[in-house]
C-alpha cells in the first residue's frame, strides 16, 4: 500500500524492496489515465509501482550518504506541499484498490525531472511515467521558463519515458495546439 518515509534507514529498506520499479509522477487532480497506465505496465513487468509527488516549494538543502534527502521551503506556507502529496495519495488508493498490485507513495522536492530521475537511479527504475500538461496559458509559460518534464527526462537519463495525454488529441484542422 503506501508510505510515508520517515527515516533514513526506513527509505534504504524500503528502497530495496523497490528495485526495478515502474515510477509514475503524479499532481492532484490529474487525469486517472496516467496512474492507470502505470499500473498496467507495472503488473505486466510484475514490479512495485511507486507514485511520486514533486514538491516544487522546497528544494534539497543536502543528501546524506545513504541518500536521505534533507529540505527548506521556498516560501513560509509550509503546508502547500504536504497538502497536494495529500491529495495524490488518495488518488493513488482510489484508483490502484482491488488491483492487488505493490505500491507506495513518494514525496519529492525540488525540479520534478531532476528529482525523479534521482529516485529512479536509486531503485534502478525500469519505466517513468508521466503526463502531458494541460492545456492553457499558464502552463505555456510555466512550460516555456521551466522546460518539459517529460521532455527533460527523456534527454537528461537513459531509461524509457511513457507520456499519457491528458486530454482529448488536439484536431490535425486545429493550428494551434494551445489557444487559450
Amino acid at each position: 500500500m503506501t508510505d510515508n518515509t520517515s527515516s533514513p534507514s526506513d527509505e534504504a529498506v524500503q528502497n530495496a524492496t523497490l528495485q526495478k520499479a515502474v515510477i509514475v509522477g503524479i499532481q492532484p487532480g490529474q487525469s486517472p489515465r496516467v496512474i492507470q497506465e502505470a499500473s498496467r505496465f507495472a503488473r505486466l513487468l510484475r514490479v512495485p509501482l511507486v507514485v511520486v509527488h514533486v514538491d516544487v516549494t522546497r528544494f534539497v538543502t543536502y543528501e546524506d550518504p545513504d541518500g536521505y534527502v534533507h529540505s527548506a521551503p521556498i516560501d513560509i506556507n509550509f503546508d502547500a506541499g504536504t497538502a497536494e502529496f495529500e491529495a495524490v495519495q488518495a488518488e493513488a488508493a482510489q484508483a490502484l484498490d482491488g488491483t492487488g498490485l505493490t505500491w507506495t507513495a513518494r514525496q519529492l522536492v525540488g525540479d520534478p525531472a531532476l528529482a525523479i530521475k534521482a529516485l529512479a537511479n536509486k531503485l534502478d527504475a525500469q519505466l517513468i511515467v508521466v503526463g502531458t500538461r494541460k492545456r492553457g496559458i499558464g502552463e505555456s509559460i510555466r512550460e516555456f521558463f521551466t522546460g518539459s518534464v517529460a521532455a527533460r527526462l527523456a534527454h537528461r537519463q537513459h531509461r524509457s519515458v511513457l507520456v499519457v495525454p491528458l486530454e482529448e488529441p488536439v484536431p490535425d484542422s486545429q493550428p494551434e495546439i494551445w489557444t487559450e
